[in-house]
């Protein structure tokens, strides 16, 4: 029976010193639901002169890694150190060295989780991953076990809170895109260079981790469809309203045979669903299965805190196995081989805003483009004119379309004299 649990922490930025925090201020609360004491053994820093948000003795610190990955008093390594290298080595020689490690890192587990986890069964050691999706919403775990009787047919998720807030100011205060971002940056919701949360990469990542064990089959997030935010206008807000929408960047994942359609985009949301009504900072996940039914799951996606509480549940689930003597091996049960549907085979309904000639005839070119291509007009709106530049606004909303069909008749509206530009172009679910 061991007395102390020892721990390496990987990184002492704004989720590493929450960690900090939590293990100190809880130290009590968290030995009692061990059985033993977590100790902080090391903690790595690039620069360990450096000032610090948590007051730590300077003996702990250390810039280098092997300091953390082979000293024999730890157990379990935290990685909290993001993005794909160096945090997918260290990760992997932690687990050679045989220690258990938590992991935050989205990248890493998207890209090279199923490879991480066979090594940590070769090394008959724990992985886990929890504040990986969802930041303190319990996700993974969920799949793991609660849901592990069902099949699951569809995931709808709204997985990254910066860009939720950025649609939220957009929709409630009537900002553009550059001025909602800069608002985020200011706040500390968005990173300097918030590409990989606007265009939707850190969304495919979460949805291929949630998607592999959702489906039980190992999917590359490269793979998967993204389209940002950053084309969006205030105008597509206010005409989503009218039509009874609201707009969110959305994850989708649904089972379809031997096929999973995967996708982060835009889209039209019924304003009175529930994924529509999540706003701020806050993500929401639905999942679909055949004998839970339809589950929300809904929290803040972001934070120190939150982190820290999915961040520390696996290392508190990885210590009480090791006090009671039980092994902390995650079964890797990616034994389906699912192929990623294209995009150009998806069917859904489309809006579309364009700025056109103001003149007779033109609605019947764009009709007739869209018609030669199978794709059908639910309904056309002639918006906001410019006598003066003699142009007008169409906002036009399609029956369901196959994207394929959809895509070529853009293309070809976009040729038409008449048309100037096809300013924007949204999904619509539900």
């Amino acid at each position: 029976m061991k007395s102390e649990i020892g721990i390496g922490l990987l990184g002492l930025g704004v989720v590493g010193s929450g960690v900090v925090e939590v293990l100190i201020s809880k130290a009590d609360k968290l030995a009692k639901h061990v059985g033993a004491s977590l100790v902080l053994k090391r903690v790595l820093m690039r620069d360990v002169s450096k000032g610090r948000a948590v007051n730590l003795g300077s003996h702990l610190l250390t810039s280098n890694v092997a300091e953390v990955l082979t000293d024999p008093e730890i157990d379990i390594v935290i990685e909290v150190i993001g993005g794909e290298h160096p945090a997918t080595e260290y990760i992997e020689q932690a687990i050679t060295n045989g220690k258990h490690v938590v992991t935050a890192n989205k990248e890493v587990m998207a890209k090279h989780g199923y490879g991480l986890l066979s090594l940590a069964q070769k090394y008959n050691v724990g992985l886990r991953y929890e504040a990986s999706v969802g930041s303190g919403i319990p996700l993974i775990a969920t799949f793991q076990q609660d849901l592990a009787s069902n099949e699951i047919w569809a995931i709808h998720g709204i997985l990254n809170g910066t860009t939720n807030y950025i649609l939220t100011q957009m929709a409630q205060q009537g900002l553009d895109f550059p001025s909602a971002l800069g608002q985020a940056q200011e706040l500390g919701y968005a990173e300097p260079d918030p590409a990989n949360d606007v265009e939707g990469i850190d969304a495919a990542y979460k949805l291929a981790i949630l998607s592999s064990l959702a489906f039980h089959s190992e999917f590359d997030a490269q793979g998967i469809s993204c389209q940002g935010i950053s084309g969006l206008a205030a105008q597509d807000f206010r005409y989503a309203r009218e039509f009874g929408y609201a707009i969110k960047l959305l994850a989708i994942a649904k089972r379809q045979a031997d096929t999973v359609e995967m996708r982060v985009h835009p889209v039209f949301l019924p304003e009175n669903s529930q994924l529509a009504k999540v706003d701020g900072v806050y993500n929401a996940i639905q999942v679909e299965g055949d004998l839970a039914g339809r589950l929300i799951f809904y929290g803040e996606g972001a934070g120190a805190l939150r982190a820290s509480s999915a961040i520390i549940a696996d290392v508190l689930t990885i210590s009480r196995n090791i006090c009671r003597g039980l092994s902390n091996v995650l079964d890797v049960q990616l034994n389906q081989k699912l192929e990623i549907k294209p995009m150009s085979d998806i069917e859904t309904r489309y809006y579309f805003r364009l700025s056109v000639n103001d003149r007779p005839g033109v609605l019947a070119q764009i009709s007739k483009a869209l018609g030669d291509n199978s794709v059908s007009i639910s309904s056309v709106i002639q918006k906001e004119s410019d006598p003066l530049a003699h142009t007008a606004e169409l906002v036009i909303m399609t029956h369901s379309a196959r994207e394929e069909a959809v895509q070529k008749a853009l293309g070809e509206v976009k040729q038409l004299a008449v048309v100037n530009e096809v300013s924007s172009f949204v999904r619509v679910e539900g």
